[in-house]
């Protein structure tokens, strides 16, 4: 049994030296040698493997941007593994020795930094994670989906478009009581709904850790609801969704034409709100806009406290900026912060990323230094992209004058060649055109995304063999593009 357990271990070492090699290939050197160099291999047995990480910020940056890809690498490698734990552990490997000064001295600072409390970490040492997901509680280990540890109240800049549900947040997360129920945020994408309904969840695991808190997407619950129909389950489903004490899910919107699903998350709510339970949900839209959302549902989803999220102002995102460059360690120039908040106006995650970008640019290249030029050349693409955005709105009133026809019979449910050729054009163009997901282009041609999948796929075989269909769509692209 011994010779067993060591041959396994012998594996795994081997195994982890392979994947190191792999991820030092995929993410460079530089990046490798700063937050995946000072993992080291810990215990192994019954399929769960322990990876060993110095510092507790390190163990968070690692589960946010890392622990993933290691998974999916060593699960090819080695499918018996099916928990990966990442364990806080001081001290040095010796088979790894003084690995990087400069690396440790810059995670001590940022770790010790006195701004803001930027970036909160958990009272848990040992996080687990697991393929696809990661639970608050034991008893939703297989409901909750990751949380982010930087999406905190900390780290949530806070400005005159957004105060209000900031404000309705916190109230929630520190009230022992259930202060109003359902609280729903909502938001155009990438304004930090997600951001929030994160910092709650880890603002009350922190005050309650006896909380059973269940956070995921609307997405997953209709997954969860048909696979409980499928194996006849639904008594264990029920039993799951009714008995937490804080539910939380993110983009309702996608409920949108779901019947079943819909009836079950009804009863779901009405449950839990008997009860005394608190529920926080997030869509793209207010209550009383949702289409696809029976009455009734929507009329439980605006009882409680509704609180919107509005697109950025300038000096937010300036805000948002020096917040984002403090956590990165980096000095961003007012004049690049001042040029990239003017520039990048619609989206908090795509300014974030772009930051995210230029500050990578110049720590992987020797002698590069963060200025307007670097940024202008860095970004060229997203700053051509912003400046020339076009809305699925534009789309379809181009198309429709183009072919002669109106919106309305665009989006209404006639299958003439005259009316169904223009809308496949028009939902091709906003998947070429446009960041919305499938989902959210069927929706604005009151279709689902099968419908949008398959007039993407109709129109490119189309393109291929019809030069006049080519030239039409050509000339539409060029109009919307000007």
């Amino acid at each position: 049994m011994a010779g067993e357990l060591n041959k396994n271990k012998d594996v795994v070492y081997n195994e982890w030296g392979q994947i190191c090699s792999q991820l030092k290939t995929e993410v460079g050197e530089k990046a490798f040698d700063c937050w995946l160099k000072p993992l080291t291999v810990g215990s192994y047995a019954n399929g769960v493997m322990n990876i060993c990480v110095p510092t507790r910020f390190m163990r968070n940056w690692v589960l946010t941007n890392y622990s993933e890809r290691i998974h999916k690498i060593w699960e090819k490698k080695n499918p018996e593994i099916k928990v990966i734990n990442f364990v806080v552990q001081a001290g040095e490997d010796p088979m790894i020795g003084n690995h990087n000064s400069s690396c440790r001295s810059l995670l001590k600072r940022i770790a010790s930094s006195p701004a803001p409390q930027s970036v909160y970490l958990p009272d848990d040492d040992n996080l687990t994670f697991m393929p696809g997901e990661y639970s608050l509680s034991e008893s939703g280990r297989s409901l909750s989906v990751p949380l982010n540890p930087l999406y905190t109240f900390d780290t949530f800049v806070v400005g005159k478009t957004n105060e209000f549900a900031y404000a309705a947040a916190r109230k929630v997360a520190e009230s022992d009581n259930v202060p109003f129920n359902p609280l729903f945020l909502y938001s155009g994408v990438g304004l930090g709904k997600t951001h929030l309904m994160h910092a709650i969840a880890w603002h009350i695991k922190q005050r309650a850790p006896e909380k059973n808190i269940v956070y995921l997407s609307a997405e997953k619950f209709m997954y969860k609801f048909v696979r409980a129909l499928r194996y006849k389950d639904m008594a264990a489903f029920k039993e799951q969704f009714r008995s937490v004490d804080v539910l939380m899910v993110d983009d309702v919107q996608f409920m949108s034409g779901k019947d079943s699903t819909q009836e079950e998350f009804f009863y779901t709510f009405n449950s839990l709100i008997e009860e005394g339970r608190q529920i926080i949900l997030s869509a793209d839209k207010s209550p009383s806009d949702l289409e696809g959302i029976e009455s009734r549902l929507r009329s439980r989803l605006g009882c409680g406290l509704v609180a919107d999220i509005h697109p950025t102002d300038f000096d937010l995102r300036i805000g948002i900026l020096q917040n984002k460059a403090r956590l990165l360690n980096c000095e961003l120039p007012d004049k690049v912060a001042e040029f990239l908040a003017q520039k990048i106006t619609t989206n908090i995650r795509e300014l974030e990323g772009a930051l995210r970008r230029v500050v990578a640019h110049v720590q992987l290249l020797p002698g590069k230094q963060i200025s307007l030029e670097t940024t202008q050349d860095v970004l060229k693409d997203v700053l051509r992209s912003c400046d020339r955005r076009t809305t699925i709105d534009e789309i379809q009133k181009k198309v429709a004058e183009y072919f002669n026809i109106s919106v309305k019979e665009m989006q209404s449910s006639r299958r003439a060649r005259n009316v169904a050729r223009p809308r496949q054009i028009a939902m091709y163009l906003a998947k070429q055109l446009t960041s919305r997901s499938l989902p959210e282009i069927g929706r604005k041609f009151d279709r689902d995304h099968t419908t949008v999948m398959h007039a993407v796929r109709k129109v490119e075989e189309l393109l291929a063999e019809d030069k006049s269909l080519a030239e039409n769509i050509d000339f539409l692209r060029h109009a919307l593009e000007a």
